[in-house]
């Protein structure tokens, strides 16, 4: 004896060792790493990576080869004339090859803002990243607290089916005693079969669930799988709302400064140097006729002007783009706060129908006993009795479906405001 025991102890504790349990943050958790879209966060770093990159090399020495041969109707002569002296012409044809290398020395902040700009655009991708990852939240909350009821439904079902057998056996000794008659039997084993009829129906609902939930998370979560009941935490009206649309609406704004500043940097001047060096004929002595090296240095500046033009519609555009967002954001957090406000509300209805609830089941289970005892002594039918132990577990039931709804919009609530 002491042996099985000591085996029964064992198996039991192998059992419970080998049950795998998940946590509501677990799952999230793995959720997003496992979900296909979260690989595009090294792509956007990479592709910032390489512009920042190519920007930067604007500070690098620019080279420039250039070359060419003309020919030209009229060559520059001296408008003299010496007796016993022959004046050479310049040819018609000239060539010309170069090579000509630069260096920028101040660019008005164009790579600055250019660089600022690619940063900004690379956030902005982030945060757009992070509002489609952030909708999986919800996706695994509905899965999740859909198992849990499942199971909880399961578990009720299992109860009434004990209840219905106890009822059949003490039924069919009844109609032993010619109490009852055979339809009132009967009527017992349809229950029985209605029963298993809606254990295999939760049974499938569930595989479907946990199967979403294993695509969704990357496990292998099945009926053995426990999971554990998150903490029913408490609520703040007056929480801060932290959602990712906010970000990205931030880091758009984060674009446009970063276009204003490459505009007003575009219209500076620029500043560089530079040193020529090639063969030419003629080469920097337009009078020699002889193909000849040559080469030039010196400082370079430029400064396009037409910019300006444009320069302040531009700005005005942009600023009419920064309104936008800011109206954006304005309607996001309006119609965030309305649906905080109806979860609040909810959850609050939610408490107070589940107080209820525990009364409605109490009074439930007074009504089937008083009814199980006038059975016996044969002043109701089991038509009765059937009523009334459906009523008891209808009503365990809406209490499970009102706990499950009352976690679920409170998650709901704290993913709505992401506190």
């Amino acid at each position: 004896m002491k042996r099985f025991l000591m085996y029964l102890f064992t198996l039991l504790l192998i059992c419970q060792m080998s049950a795998q349990t998940l946590t509501l943050d677990s799952c999230q958790s793995k959720a997003r790493k496992n979900y296909p879209l979260l690989k595009q966060y090294g792509l956007i770093e990479k592709t910032a990576e390489y512009n920042l990159a190519n920007a930067g090399k604007g500070y690098l020495p620019q080279f420039n080869l250039s070359a060419r041969a003309t020919y030209q109707s009229e060559v520059t002569k001296l408008p003299i004339t010496l007796p016993g002296v022959t004046i050479p012409e310049l040819s018609k044809d000239q060539y010309q090859a170069s090579l000509e290398l630069s260096q920028l020395i101040w660019d008005g902040g164009v790579i600055q803002a250019q660089k600022k700009g690619i940063k900004a655009s690379a956030e902005a991708e982030k945060q757009k990243l992070e509002v489609d990852l952030y909708a999986l939240k919800d996706r695994v909350n509905q899965l999740y607290f859909g198992i849990m009821l499942i199971n909880e439904q399961l578990r009720l079902n299992g109860i009434l089916q004990d209840e219905l057998a106890r009822n059949y056996e003490r039924i069919s000794a009844l109609k032993t005693n010619g109490i009852v008659g055979q339809s009132d039997v009967d009527a017992i084993k349809v229950e029985q079969i209605n029963a298993v009829q809606k254990e295999t129906e939760l049974l499938s609902t569930r595989t479907s669930f946990l199967q979403m939930l294993s695509a969704f998370t990357g496990m292998e979560i099945t009926e053995n799988t426990v999971l554990d009941k998150p903490v029913m935490e408490t609520v703040n009206a007056n929480s801060e709302v932290k959602r990712p649309e906010l970000l990205y609406l931030n880091a758009q704004n984060e674009v446009l400064e970063s276009q204003k500043d490459l505009i007003k940097a575009g219209n500076l001047p620029k500043i560089g140097a530079f040193i020529q060096g090639g063969y030419g004929k003629p080469g920097l002595n337009m009078l020699s006729n002889e193909l000849s090296p040559f080469y030039i240095g010196g400082l370079r500046l430029s400064w396009n002007l037409s910019g300006f033009y444009t320069q302040k519609t531009n700005l005005q555009k942009i600023d009419i783009g920064k309104k936008s967002i800011d109206i954006q954001k304005e309607t996001f957090l309006f119609n965030n706060s309305l649906f905080s406000k109806q979860q609040l509300n909810e959850i609050e209805k939610l408490k107070t129908t589940i107080g209820n609830d525990d009364e409605i089941i109490r009074l439930r289970n007074n009504i089937k006993k008083s009814t199980e005892a006038k059975l016996q002594n044969g002043t109701a039918t089991v038509n009765d009795l059937l009523r009334d132990i459906n009523a008891e577990t209808m009503a365990q039931q809406t209490k499970l479906l009102h706990e499950i709804q009352l976690y679920l919009t409170v998650y709901q609530f704290k993913n709505n405001i992401n506190n």
